[in-house]
C-alpha cells in the first residue's frame, strides 16, 4: 500500500458544490486534476487536501 497527498485550491462555485484544481507537485503531472466538494462540507476553505489510499 501506497499514500499519497493532493493539495487542492479554491476555482469557483458550482450551484451545489465547490470546485477545487489540484497543485502537482513540481515536476509531476496532476494525479485527481479538478475535484468538485458539496458546499455544505467545503464551507469557505480555500485549500484542501485529500490523502489517496492505493491498495493492491
Amino acid at each position: 500500500m501506497s499514500n499519497k497527498k493532493v493539495n487542492f485550491v479554491y476555482e469557483k462555485e458550482t450551484k451545489n458544490s465547490v470546485r477545487y484544481k489540484e497543485v502537482p507537485e513540481e515536476g509531476q503531472a496532476p494525479v485527481v486534476g479538478s475535484l468538485y466538494i458539496q458546499k455544505w462540507f467545503a464551507g469557505n476553505s480555500k485549500q484542501i487536501t485529500v490523502t489517496i489510499e492505493k491498495k493492491n
